[in-house]
């Protein structure tokens, strides 16, 4: 909890903007929404980055959060940001009573089912039969719907959960909460940070945080990260005219936090992006080829290496060294014995 705020409910009206959004509530402070790369998974078409990167099957990841606020107000960000859309809440403790880790989990398995239950109806090959049939017994869980999900207290017996049940985590956090990482237990299969910019005045222009010293606190979480015993990923979004220079910021930043993998993305201008406060537009999105150009040049000033990309996602993997590149496809049978099962259905 951030200190000095009082916790309000979400407002009815922007819940149900939300909704129309596609998003389903998990009780107060959750929700579930079908990403666009599981319901190509279902379709039979183009899979996520992650499956080509780490061996995710799309089709059966759900893209969830505990917590729907947000202490920043990252300009790319294709959420909606309250405050843009005249709505007065106070997003950084956004419930009166934070719910049950089990009881979460259970809605957004029961919610990712019933968003799913319609592609059924397309089922028309062995391959589309079988992956909606494996896509209702969820193997992955991407904890970066919307919000900061850290901002959940109970976050450690969330990933419990979840690995109890043989399904892995993987969660993004934007890099102001560094003490709630540093008491995360147990950790997640994998931890994202977000690394929105190479220095503080580009940081400041492009995160519009909501708290002070947001800058700091991401810096410090360079530093809890490093010791982590889980895998990490720094991910980038980069957006042209805005935070896609200094390469040599970002190369100190990657070599202070040292993670295992480096996720250098081109911002994609939709959703919320979209609203002219944000003063963006298609132009601000870097081709595949300039991608490629820039995390050349990170992985140059890093000492990273330069190994996998996926074009639909204009991505580039940058990798620490040659353990890190050989490891990166997951053995998820490590999260749950009975995991292997689930994998072989």
């Amino acid at each position: 909890m951030i200190a000095g705020f009082e916790m309000a409910n979400m407002p009815d009206e922007l819940k149900y903007k939300m909704e129309k959004q596609g998003y389903h509530f998990v009780g107060e402070h959750s929700a579930v929404k079908t990403c666009e790369y599981t319901a190509n998974g279902l379709r039979g078409q183009t899979l996520c980055y992650k499956y080509t990167f780490y061996g995710i099957r799309s089709w059966r990841c759900m893209q969830a959060t505990p917590a729907i606020g947000c202490d920043l107000g990252c300009s790319f960000c294709w959420r909606l940001i309250p405050e843009e859309h005249g709505f007065k809440w106070n997003e950084l403790n956004a419930v009166q009573e934070w719910e049950d880790p089990e009881k979460i989990i259970d809605g957004m398995i029961r919610e990712q089912e019933r968003l799913i239950s319609g592609f059924n109806a397309i089922a028309d090959t062995e391959l589309k039969k079988r992956r909606w049939k494996e896509a209702r017994e969820p193997m992955h869980v991407a904890l970066s719907l919307t919000g900061e999900p850290m901002f959940y207290p109970k976050m450690g017996k969330l990933i419990e959960g979840f690995h109890k049940r043989g399904i892995s985590t993987f969660l993004v956090h934007n890099g102001t909460l560094p003490e709630a990482i540093e008491k995360l237990d147990p950790l997640p299969t994998q931890l994202y940070v977000s690394m929105q910019a190479p220095d503080e005045e580009t940081y400041v222009r492009t995160t519009r945080a909501k708290i002070p010293n947001a800058w700091e606190r991401f810096l410090r979480c360079m530093d809890v990260i490093k010791g982590l015993s889980t895998r990490t990923v720094l991910r980038m979004t980069l957006v042209k005219g805005l935070n896609m220079h200094n390469p040599e910021g970002y190369a100190d930043l990657i070599k202070r936090g040292r993670p295992n993998y480096v996720e250098v993305k081109g911002f994609s201008f939709v959703g919320g992006s979209r609203n002219p406060a944000r003063n963006l537009d298609m132009s601000s999105m870097p081709n595949h080829e300039e991608i490629r150009e820039f995390a050349k040049k990170l992985a140059e000033l890093s000492g990273y290496m330069y190994t996998v990309e996926h074009k639909p996602s204009r991505i580039v993997l940058l990798c620490r060294d040659q353990e890190s590149f050989k490891n990166r496809i997951i053995d998820f049978s490590k999260i749950k014995p009975e995991a292997e099962q689930i994998l072989n259905r």
